[in-house]
């Protein structure tokens, strides 16, 4: 048992057969592939990034380009698309996701070297190694086409930049005789703004990581007076991250005659209208995913029936009644017009002023709560229902046990990642990442609350950092000489 779990081999090996179980077995799709496919194929065939409207390519900038570019590649190399080559595309993502499981063992371990000898460091590589390789959270997501492997494998590797950036900026060298100081110092600052850039071009909000390091590092170079240094960082950070978008900034300049480095906060089609009445009035009620299954994916494209709508969403007779009368119509021809969405958007208006703390607070913190101790099976044949407990044992005892006990897995790893960040708190070395941890985590959360679809898999680019912390609890408390 001491040569297994001293061995980098084994966490390996299971880490790759569970997300390959989950490639064969459950291979999941998502309403976003269509999208991802058209890009990937016109991209390839047409030379267009271009989504497919009355027959022909239309140049778009809903999506960010990486992911197609990804299926784009795969595409070429297979000489198949779309479902032809999904296997291929699920294989990839599987060895990226254990590549990530690797990162993940070495930010553990350069956290360890913070608080403790450097001989422990490979203890807390190996910890962070298994509970990453794990993890069923995150390896399920290899088997489904979105970007969720890809951004957690940025994120993961920008962190080790990062931390070992902000340590050395406190005084704390974690690398011994390879300090981050002078060239070394810039080439990790701009390599590791590059990573976040090239994250940013799979999901949007990525440079929500490259804010959390200005914040920490501001404060600890202002603390020492440093104030040239912070400048000349904060523009190198802002650069790096910046380059790989320039591509994509020209492109949509030129084709689209628009300045947008990222994608539109409402994403839509040319000449699609943007719902912002309805998402208005979903904000003030809708905080648990199962909803959006219900309303807001099934909107301009099927019926939404009144009786599926949570009772929350209404605070009166009169408002359901008001929801119903506009969705009698729009069942007629499954497209909200401009007027059925100015009632969504009074009824929003009216909610809110009625009960403020209601939509700004209270939503917010239920979403931020079922977003993190959701028991992240949406892309498994799994209900996820548990309640009433004495039904579901009668109606489906198998799919409440997976629920349970994937439900309280999700809040093991949450606990081990607080207990970690915890027991760093006592160590003056490694108070400042663990704080760039924590408040990259709550800032993300927070940015979260405010989407149309409170979707619990866009926190899973937290676990490296919360992964990382739950590691040092598993390494001997022998403080560093």
């Amino acid at each position: 048992m001491k040569r297994v779990f001293s061995s980098p081999i084994p966490p390996l090996v299971i880490g790759a057969a569970l997300r390959l179980f989950f490639v064969w077995k459950y291979p999941a799709g998502s309403g976003d592939i269509v999208i991802y496919d058209q890009l990937a194929a016109n991209w390839l065939k047409h030379g267009l990034y271009a989504m497919d409207i009355g027959g022909q390519p239309v140049p778009v900038d809903i999506r960010m380009p990486g992911y197609p570019a990804f299926l784009a590649i795969l595409y070429a190399i297979t000489g198949h698309t779309g479902e032809a080559a999904r296997r291929v595309v699920l294989l990839t993502q599987a060895f990226v996701d254990l590549s990530t499981c690797v990162l993940v063992g070495a930010l553990a371990a350069l956290l360890a070297l913070l608080w403790n000898e450097k001989s422990i460091s490979r203890r807390a590589f190996l910890v962070g190694l298994w509970l990453a390789a794990l993890c069923p959270f995150t390896a399920n997501y290899a088997a489904v086409p979105l970007t969720e492997v890809w951004a957690i494998f940025f994120t993961a590797l920008a962190l080790l930049f990062f931390v070992a950036l902000i340590a050395n900026t406190a005084g704390v060298f974690p690398l011994g005789k390879w300090q981050l100081t002078g060239r070394n110092y810039w080439f990790a600052t701009a390599l590791g703004s590059f990573v976040v850039g090239l994250g940013t071009l799979f999901r949007p909000e990525a440079p929500l990581l490259l804010a959390t390091a200005f914040l920490v590092l501001a404060f600890v170079l202002l603390r020492r007076g440093e104030f040239k240094l912070l400048v000349l960082t904060v523009a190198l950070m802002g650069f790096g991250a910046v380059l790989p978008l320039i591509p994509w900034t020209i492109r949509n300049a030129i084709t689209l005659h628009e300045f947008q480095p990222l994608t539109p906060k409402d994403a839509n089609l040319p000449g699609e209208l943007v719902p912002k009445g309805f998402m208005a009035w979903e904000r003030t009620w809708l905080y648990r995913v199962r909803d959006c299954y219900l309303v807001s994916w099934k909107l301009n494209g099927e019926e939404i029936r009144i009786d599926d709508i949570s009772s929350t969403a209404f605070d009166t007779p009169d408002e359901r009644e008001r929801v119903a009368v506009v969705l009698d119509t729009y069942n007629e021809e499954l497209t909200l017009t401009p007027e059925e969405d100015a009632v969504f958007a009074q009824l929003a208006r009216e909610r809110t002023d009625r009960h403020p703390l209601r939509t700004h607070l209270w939503i917010p913190l239920r979403r931020a709560l079922r977003i993190w101790f959701t028991p992240r099976i949406e892309l498994l044949p799994v209900s996820g229902n548990v309640f009433p407990l004495r039904y579901m044992h009668e109606e489906d005892p198998l799919d409440q046990r997976v629920t349970i006990k994937l439900f309280f897995l999700n809040i093991l790893y949450v606990a081990l990642g607080l207990l970690g960040a915890w027991r760093l708190r006592k160590f003056p070395a490694a108070r400042g990442v663990v704080a760039f941890f924590l408040l990259y985590i709550v800032l993300r959360t927070a940015f979260l609350t405010t989407l149309e679809t409170p979707e619990p898999r866009y926190v899973l680019v937290c676990f490296p950092a919360l992964i990382a912390l739950a590691a040092q609890l598993f390494v001997p408390r022998t403080p560093a000489t």
